[in-house]
């Protein structure tokens, strides 16, 4: 898929993310098992840091990877298939994608981060609210969203592309 340049740019982003949340986690990963080992007084709220940044990173890590179509793919059957048949099989891959990510991540992200809102949970540790740690769902799925609109569009408007 051809990347224009506000793909580029989010892409970009992304990944800038992807890297400081990596190296946060890192960071505090250490931290944690330094506190623990070391110093013989465990740190209360590494652990909950460290489970949060990883659904961040989960989640951020998807909507990437789905925008540069490399996800996880079992092409037996692409592979058999016609020029033609393919690129028809692709865009309907790209639009259950898009409809997955709408009534999953989007709908359902932002019924959690709702509904987290208004129960008033809050994480043990750090003590703030997990509708901030959920934001990351509905975010992500927006992404995932523009992502396959773009490769739906992509491939409509070029039907030599594959």
């Amino acid at each position: 898929m051809q990347g224009s340049r506000l793909k580029n740019r989010i892409d970009t982003m992304i990944a800038h993310a992807l890297v400081l949340l990596m190296a946060l986690m890192v960071i505090n990963v250490s931290w944690q098992v330094a506190s623990r080992y070391v110093f013989q007084n465990p740190s209360s709220f590494t652990d909950e840091l460290a489970r949060y940044m990883l659904i961040w990173v989960g989640m951020l890590g998807a909507a990437y990877v789905a925008g540069k179509d490399e996800h996880l793919a079992i092409d037996i059957l692409m592979n058999k298939m016609n020029e033609e048949n393919r690129r028809k099989t692709k865009v309907l891959i790209h639009f259950l994608v898009l409809i997955f990510a709408l009534a999953a991540m989007v709908i359902g992200g932002i019924n959690l981060v709702y509904i987290t809102f208004t129960l008033g949970q809050t994480s043990a540790a750090l003590k703030i609210s997990l509708a901030y740690v959920y934001m990351i769902i509905p975010f992500s799925g927006l992404l995932v969203m523009y992502y396959q609109v773009l490769a739906i569009h992509y491939l409509l408007s070029n039907p030599k592309a594959d």
